[in-house]
């Protein structure tokens, strides 16, 4: 009897203790589970902490200690494993005592420290559309690139260079169209730690291809009027990004400046003017770095062009309707004064007129039509075109009566035919003829080389920034 009463309070006491630690446990936000083998033994358990899996003992209850509950730190000691003879009456085993989980000494999964290094690109690694001329740079920030090379489809290493602080490298040529290039190499970061770069740019495939060109060509010897003409055939979208690639030197130097003029047939062009007329003998070298560059979508430069020609004597016509006569100067001495007639004068078609004319064209036959006055296809002799509306000095025997007094021509300036080719060898296209007293001025109506029809403070107002002009 008293046997039984010992074993009893020891149930209850094993009891008791149990639901006491249990309820402590869920206090501390932790659930416990008490696992035995059929046989009765017990079995591992696991201590989760957080996302940290531990192994416990045999013969431990299994653990799970929520992250950032602390519960780690406060739960209660593991007791001491049950002996052989704590059992019950029936011989079997007490329950299993509950482990204590980690401590907060445990060690934990911590985060790794990212380099510093950051690699960006302009314009973005990946990027699909760029222009084989567009600006291409590599940069990175919080380190420097200690080596760097893009490389072409067929493996030709570009050219390129690393700024002098090494937080850059940019490209040092044109790219070519529809290619990939790929970047390669390393950044270290000013934590010491090294950082690969790579990526890739594709450039553009066109859907066309803008031709331009230069006036005067290579090699030719034009007069002193002359003005740079560089043609592109469509309207650039952004002007000025096109302007910036158009670069003009001479020796000597001369005061001058670019405009956009839409020339006949609606041709685009950047027209380069001189203040006063070019010194004779002048070296011009023109260069229209346009290979690349977009113009419309879809529309890129097919090519750069250059141009070095040069500026001849210096010869310049005066031509007073109303004296009757054509003047020639050379580096300003009169030369040759030919007897001429001009233009009626008597209806706006007829009359020559007024302003700097450039010879823009020469044949030593021209066939020469005015329907309206009622002659198709009349064969003149050394024709000197000096505008587009018509007007040239030509031969007319069928006037040489009137030449020097009487102005009876429909526009053009009439002279013998010996005079006409004496004229006509002297001339160089470009060379001015200065016509005056007449009641109309030269104008951009009046055909393609009109530049000399803007005074040169006009001029200025419409002049851009160029490749060589600040």
């Amino acid at each position: 009897m008293v046997h039984m009463q010992v074993v009893g309070r020891t149930e209850r006491s094993a009891s008791t203790g149990r639901l006491r630690l249990v309820a402590l446990m869920v206090a501390l936000g932790v659930a416990a589970t008490a696992c035995t083998s059929a046989a009765g033994s017990a079995q591992p358990a696991t201590v989760t902490v957080g996302s940290t899996v531990t192994a416990a003992p045999a013969g431990s209850t299994a653990v799970t200690v929520p992250a950032g509950t602390g519960a780690a730190s406060s739960a209660p000691a593991s007791s001491a494993p049950a002996s052989s003879g704590s059992t019950s009456s029936s011989g079997a085993a007490s329950s299993a005592p509950v482990s204590s989980p980690p401590s907060s000494s445990a060690p934990s999964s911590s985060a790794i420290a990212l380099p510093v290094a950051k690699i960006s690109a302009s314009p973005a690694f990946g990027a699909k559309t760029v222009g084989p001329a567009d600006p291409l740079k590599i940069s990175v920030a919080q380190g420097k690139i200690t080596a760097l090379t893009l490389t072409s489809p067929s493996g030709k290493v570009l050219k390129g260079a690393i700024s002098a602080d090494g937080s850059s490298w940019s490209l040092g040529e044109v790219l070519g169209y529809g290619k990939t290039y790929k970047a390669a190499g390393t950044a270290t970061g000013t934590d010491g730690k090294v950082v690969p770069i790579a990526g890739s740019f594709t450039t553009v495939t066109p859907t066309s291809k803008v031709r331009t060109t230069i006036s005067p060509g290579d090699g030719k010897t034009v007069g002193v009027a002359t003005s740079v003409i560089v043609s592109f055939g469509v309207e650039p979208a952004d002007r000025a990004a096109i302007a910036k690639r158009i670069f003009i030197t001479t020796t000597p130097k001369v005061t001058g400046a670019w405009v956009w003029i839409q020339h006949d047939g609606g041709e685009w062009a950047l027209d380069f003017r001189t203040q006063s007329y070019w010194p004779e003998n002048t070296k011009v070298h023109v260069e229209a770095d346009v290979y690349g560059m977009k113009f419309t979508n879809g529309a890129y430069g097919t090519g750069d062009v250059t141009s070095d020609f040069t500026i001849g004597r210096n010869q310049v016509v005066k031509a007073d309707v109303n004296s009757h006569d054509l003047l020639v100067f050379q580096d300003g001495k009169q030369v040759a004064a030919y007897p001429a007639s001009y233009g009626k004068g008597d209806t706006p078609d007829k009359v020559t007129r007024s302003g700097v004319h450039v010879v823009n064209d020469m044949n030593e036959t021209k066939l020469m039509s005015n329907p309206k006055y009622g002659y198709t296809n009349v064969l003149e002799h050394w024709a000197v075109r000096i505008s587009d509306n018509g007007e040239f000095i030509h031969a007319n025997p069928n006037t040489v009566g009137d030449q020097g007094n009487t102005n009876v021509s429909h526009g053009c300036v009439n002279l013998s035919l010996a005079n006409a080719e004496a004229y006509f060898k002297s001339t160089l296209l470009g060379d001015p003829v200065e016509v005056t007293g007449t009641s109309i001025n030269l104008s951009a109506s009046d055909g393609d080389l009109f530049d000399w029809t803007y005074s040169w403070s006009q001029w200025k107002n419409l002049a851009v920034k160029t490749g060589d002009t600040a």
